[in-house]
């Protein structure tokens, strides 16, 4: 039985899908501050290069979906957008950030490369006609109430505006209550449909709500990572910063900036063998 593989297209200045090495979209979760963004992005350049897989460099400006009306969210769209342009020119690395309103899309496009949906956001039509329009390839998180195929109708609504710059990014679906659970047949179900899917091996193992901060469990990130990679994702994204217990958002479901480069060795082996490289 064949494993299937999606289509090779280009993506941003790289080849995707096909026999391709995944890429990889990596970073702390908000823009806490310059040093981190340096640190985190230095890092990831040089596992970019010895593995020879693609970077995008990802944080947000704003966190605009906290559970808590206390929580950190961000510096703010300017301050925000001009550390991630410090970055771009420092490490010649491509970029990616949330955009959560029609309004924020045409200025966060002059800086970054991606733009991305989070998930509560998915189904806002608005927005993603607007992100569609950039220009920009946009990677939208696939609901945590939505079933795999019901992702589809976010693709026609790209195509409505004939665009094809988007990637399903699976991170879980609502079970019960403060708790998650990825199902593998949708990542297939996906593919099989021609979707271009990258897996959120980070907010996939989030313990949401329960309090005035969601929980996590990271230690499941590397499981469901290598999981993902054999059946065959074009892409991940994941969380990472230098010291994630001190993060000011998602402390609990950052990977270690430290555990990546060995936890991108095996997810590079298992995609070499899965993808007949």
């Amino acid at each position: 039985m064949n494993i299937q593989i999606t289509p090779e297209y280009d993506f941003l200045n790289f080849k995707a899908g096909g026999q391709n090495p995944f890429f990889l979209i990596a970073g702390p979760c908000v823009a806490e501050s310059d040093e981190l963004l340096k640190t985190t992005a230095a890092e990831l350049k040089r596992i970019g290069e010895k593995y020879k897989i693609p970077v995008i460099f990802k944080s947000s400006y704003d966190k605009a979906n906290r559970s808590s009306i206390h929580s950190y969210r961000g510096p703010g769209i300017d301050k925000g957008l001009q550390m991630l342009a410090n970055i771009k020119k420092e490490f010649e690395l491509p970029l990616l950030t949330d955009v959560h309103w029609p309004d924020e899309v045409s200025v966060a496009a002059e800086v970054v490369d991606v733009l991305q949906i989070p998930a509560f956001l998915s189904r806002q039509t608005d927005l993603l006609l607007a992100a569609a329009k950039s220009g920009k390839w946009v990677n939208v998180k696939k609901g945590q109430f939505m079933a795999p195929l019901d992702a589809l109708q976010i693709i026609d609504k790209f195509k409505e505006v004939n665009s094809d710059k988007v990637s399903i990014c699976e991170r879980g679906y609502t079970f019960g209550y403060n708790n998650l659970v990825v199902d593998m047949r949708g990542i297939e179900q996906l593919r099989q449909k021609g979707a271009r899917v990258v897996f959120d091996a980070t907010h996939s193992t989030q313990l949401p709500g329960g309090g005035q901060i969601s929980g996590g469990q990271r230690e499941m990130a590397f499981p469901l990572a290598r999981a993902a990679t054999a059946v065959g994702v074009d892409g991940f994204f994941m969380e990472v910063h230098p010291n994630p217990p001190q993060a000011k958002s998602d402390s609990t479901n950052q990977l270690f900036l430290s555990d990546l480069d060995s936890i991108i060795a095996t997810l590079v082996r298992i995609d070499e063998i899965v993808k007949n490289r």
